[in-house]
């Protein structure tokens, strides 16, 4: 059985990602759909169909887009990019319908998830206590409009997945999203849960519910593979673990032996990092991990 449930869910969950918990909401700019696709096309060398390549692929279209405004604009205003722009622009450049789209593509237009990024770096960090600073940091708003009776959250079974998934996509998503030299982390990541549904830890999160992530770090080594660490939590239960992802999407837990590239990866994955942010409505946090 390979353990990289946890990290499979944040890469599963996070359809079209981008955006802002900013308190000038109302002032982003709308990202056109021929934007979207202009970034969507830069990235290259692994399968953006591939669930478990979602974040890599959104992390990169997302700084390419956040960068190109910051270039512009580095006081702002955050980006908008609708549900509907993300969908059709993915579409064009995969050659998909909407009767081939990946599951977790599909379900977030219909659901009608909208993205904000607020890309300016003093609406985000505060303080960074221990570790590097990052290059790039953004604040990230995922949503679909509440509505009297309307849903507040949907889940997915990823019957294609060892073990098997249970994915649940609240309303409302926010995370904090940092760049550094040669890796990435989507820090306090709330609204997003999962399970896994079969083998032996299906058994155990049957008992204790679904987990919520708090955490995932990425880095794409030379050759194009990525290597994921990711945290989840469930009332006292703690879990880490680090999966490798093929380009193709094929994923393996740890890293792959005699591989000391990677294992370096791995190792900056594992450095502790304290970062005091700026609240996205409250007082202001402390991560550390």
């Amino acid at each position: 059985m390979r353990y990289w449930w946890i990290s499979v869910i944040i890469l599963f969950s996070v359809p079209s990602v981008i955006l802002a918990a900013s308190p000038h909401v109302h002032q982003a700019r709308a990202v056109s759909r021929a934007e979207v696709v202009d970034a969507m096309k830069h990235c290259k060398g692994y399968d953006p169909t591939a669930t478990t390549n979602g974040a890599r692929f959104q992390a990169e279209v997302l700084m390419h887009l956040a960068r190109q405004a910051r270039a512009r604009d580095p006081e702002g205003p955050p980006l908008l990019v609708r549900a509907a722009d993300w969908f059709h622009a993915f579409l064009e450049i995969t050659g998909r319908t909407i009767a081939t789209a990946p599951l977790f593509a599909l379900l977030a237009y219909r659901y009608g998830q909208d993205m904000e990024i607020d890309y300016r770096t003093d609406c985000v960090i505060s303080k960074v206590l221990e570790g590097p600073r990052p290059e790039f940091a953004a604040n990230v708003k995922v949503w679909w409009p509440d509505a009297p009776k309307g849903p507040q959250s949907y889940s997915y079974q990823d019957t294609l997945s060892t073990p098997q998934l249970r994915v649940t996509n609240h309303r409302v998503i926010t995370y904090r999203l940092l760049v550094f030299k040669d890796w990435i982390v989507y820090d306090e990541v709330s609204g997003l849960t999962g399970r896994p549904t079969s083998g032996l830890l299906g058994a155990l999160f049957r008992l204790i519910g679904e987990g919520r992530v708090v955490e995932s770090r990425m880095a794409i080594s030379r050759d194009g593979l990525q290597i994921s660490r990711a945290q989840a939590k469930k009332a006292f239960i703690g879990v880490t673990t680090t999966v490798t992802v093929y380009p193709n999407g094929y994923t393996v837990k740890d890293v792959p032996p005699n591989r000391r590239d990677l294992e370096a990866l791995e190792a900056r994955l594992k450095q502790p990092l304290k970062i005091e942010y700026v609240p996205f409505g409250g007082p202001s946090p402390t991560t550390d991990h």
